[in-house]
């Protein structure tokens, strides 16, 4: 989806006041400064098909699998009715009560045909705390569908999406209340102190912290940390981020094989093997003695079969113009099977303005080196927070960082760790080794980069096996320090 296709279809919400400003009681008894009517849509037939074809849209970006499709009652059923009707999907509709009428009563709360087993996807308008989203998902879990991903146009990030996802549920959202309040304002619609205003309700009325904080002194923020699953179904973290996060959580494992090998069978014969172990393969492509195309189709088809990403260690580091030559050209054609690239800041932002050119259309991300593993790396200090800054400020292709520790509190940026074994120490060239609880449960990482401690065993599956284990255990004991 397009800045400029958001842009234009917040500001047709607002002139058909499908948002407004002023003083509203909630159904929850508080009192809100915004206030969201999206049923007056029905009204307004090509605005109408407009939304329903951007949730669609960011389904489809976010890479989300359905074989049919249900709307929470009762706002959301036209658009999911436009959705099947124009995508072609199997369509559910749950009733808010059993039939009770007719020559058969029945219990039956959902209609449409069900085959146990399908994915459903929801759709909604609004999401504030997520519970009609979750009512509806428990509904369709009873009749044997599976539920794992919803689509809103509206969050209203008060908390929804990280409940849904503690509960499995990925939300994707169109629209964000930060992002609603930023095109206002700019479009002279709202003034600053509405703004402030709305932002201000927003932050102090989270339904999620205030379901989960138990006592917590620190009122915007939960006591307990979350888990990746809650931070993939958060509205900003990068589609990429949210569908590395789901893998994590749905295989428990937050390890990464660095595959430096120089044969293009030992390559395939790592992601073969240890595939089903990890969440993302990182290759170094330009070392392979005997790289053809097939290399790269065989590891996209063994990525999609064990469902792990795909991470080119190219480190780009170039004017925009070379570097993204270097991506989508070349003997390599990086962009058309690694899902993950990343690259050093030191350019300046025009190395990801090249870069995105190519990476953002494919859905692709990239993680800024942000600090390096060996001895007397020189990205420390004021460089890694100018790092930090560069990603925030283009986190419509940066989802995260190469580093050795937590660096960003965003919840919606990964933080990948080279240089991890099961003892700390160092070799003879300089690189320093750090363990996995070290790296994910003291340090703050989320994912463990492990080379030689896996390849160099003469049992590497076993190996992996290890590290997997040891990295996701540290993960659960890093939340249960939290909570």
């Amino acid at each position: 989806m397009d800045d400029t296709s958001l842009n234009s279809l917040i500001l047709k919400l607002h002139d058909i006041q499908a948002v407004k400003f002023g003083t509203f009681k909630l159904k929850s008894g508080l009192t809100s400064p915004i206030y969201f009517d999206l049923r007056v849509i029905v009204s307004h037939p090509a605005l109408m098909n407009e939304v329903a074809n951007l949730l669609h849209k960011r389904a489809e970006d976010a890479g989300v699998e359905f074989d049919s499709v249900c709307g929470v009652p009762y706002t959301a059923l036209p658009l999911a009715t436009i959705i099947c009707s124009t995508k072609q999907y199997p369509m559910l509709i749950r009733r808010k009560e059993a039939k009770d009428y007719g020559i058969i009563r029945t219990k039956r709360l959902i209609e449409g045909t069900i085959h146990p087993g399908d994915k459903c996807l929801i759709v909604e308008d609004v999401v504030t705390s997520g519970s009609s989203v979750l009512e509806t998902a428990e509904v369709l879990e009873n009749e044997g569908l599976k539920i794992t991903d919803a689509v809103v146009l509206m969050d209203r990030e008060q908390g929804g999406s990280a409940m849904l996802a503690d509960r499995g549920i990925t939300l994707h959202s169109v629209i964000s209340v930060s992002r609603l309040l930023d095109v206002l304002l700019k479009a002279g619609r709202i003034d600053t102190a509405t703004f402030e205003n709305v932002e201000r309700f927003v932050q102090e009325n989270n339904t999620y912290v205030s379901a989960k904080k138990n006592g917590c002194s620190a009122p915007k923020k939960s006591c307990k940390e979350l888990s990746y699953g809650a931070r993939a179904g958060l509205s900003d973290t990068h589609p990429l981020a949210a569908r590395l996060l789901k893998i994590m959580e749905e295989k428990k494992s937050n390890l990464c094989v660095s595959a430096d090998v120089t044969c293009s069978e030992e390559l395939m014969e790592i992601a073969v093997t240890l595939g089903p172990l990890i969440c993302v393969l990182k290759t170094h492509v330009d070392i392979l003695q005997d790289f053809t195309s097939d290399v790269a189709s065989n590891l996209k088809e063994l990525a999609t079969k064990h469902n792990f990403l795909i991470f080119e260690d190219r480190k780009f580091a170039d004017i925009g113009n070379t570097v993204k030559h270097q991506y989508e050209g070349g003997l390599y054609r990086i962009s058309s099977w690694a899902h993950i690239i990343n690259a050093h800041a030191l350019p300046g932002p025009g190395v990801l303005q090249g870069l995105g050119a190519v990476g953002k259309p494919l859905g692709h991300g990239c993680l800024l080196i942000a600090q390096m593993s060996s001895q007397g790396s020189l990205a420390t200090g004021d460089y890694t927070q100018a790092v930090v800054k560069m990603a925030e400020d283009h986190s419509d292709f940066v989802f995260g960082f190469i580093s050795g520790s937590k660096i960003s509190d965003k919840p919606g940026l990964v933080h990948m760790t080279p240089g991890v074994q099961m003892q700390t120490g160092g070799d003879g060239l300089g690189q320093q080794y750090s363990s996995p609880e070290d790296v994910i449960c003291t340090k703050g990482s989320d994912i463990i980069i492990v080379g030689r401690g896996i390849l160099a065993s003469p049992d590497r599956l076993r190996a992996a096996e290890e590290y997997r284990t040891a990295g996701w255990e540290s993960y659960l004991k890093r939340l249960s320090q939290a909570s």
